[in-house]
């Protein structure tokens, strides 16, 4: 048994320290993703913490130690929807605004296309397609691991995450043309 997976027993045995080691390597992972979903640093911050109840509460429930980041950041994406559906929010979307003096010698259409991010890009996506995205391609999680976490099945997980890639893409061109 490696260092890692000992580690994950002993916090399941109640060892508070070992959690807190283990959870600490993955907070700014859990921090990202919340940030995403709910665009506000003290509710970020909320997620986390409630995320580290729930996970600490819990601990004992997880069956296998090598999906613990896995099983951790499942966690963090229920803590982020029930946040959502409590205060009955939808994320803003507010274009990036550029600094005055940069911008001050472009074009309006080169204005747009700059205040145009991927944060931009992602925002526009509904809570699904964002949780696929941010997963897939932030960290790095295969179509069978975003499956578990989100508790869909692969088709609907490749599904999801082609028609945000639609979306984008879409959003890009439309901004492009203008």
């Amino acid at each position: 048994m490696n260092e890692y997976h000992k580690e994950i027993k002993e916090a399941q045995q109640g060892d508070k320290n070992s959690f807190l080691a283990l959870f600490q390597r993955y907070q700014n992972d859990i921090y990202r993703l919340a940030y995403i979903n709910v665009k506000n640093e003290e509710e970020a911050l909320d997620i986390v913490q409630e995320t580290a109840y729930r996970s600490f509460k819990s601990i004992k429930t997880l069956k296998e130690p090598k999906y613990f980041k896995t099983w951790l950041m499942k966690i963090a994406i229920s803590c982020s929807i029930d946040l959502l559906r409590k205060k009955n929010k939808l994320v803003p979307m507010e274009p990036q605004i550029i600094n005055d003096s940069i911008t001050s010698d472009l074009t309006l259409d080169t204005n747009i296309l700059l205040s145009l991010t991927l944060e931009d890009l992602i925002d526009e996506l509904d809570v699904s397609e964002k949780n696929v995205v941010l997963l897939r391609f932030y960290q790095d999680y295969t179509f069978k691991e975003i499956s578990n976490i989100l508790e869909i099945p692969i088709g609907s997980a490749k599904t999801i995450l082609y028609r945000a890639l639609n979306k984008m893409k879409k959003s890009l061109t439309e901004v492009h043309s203008v």
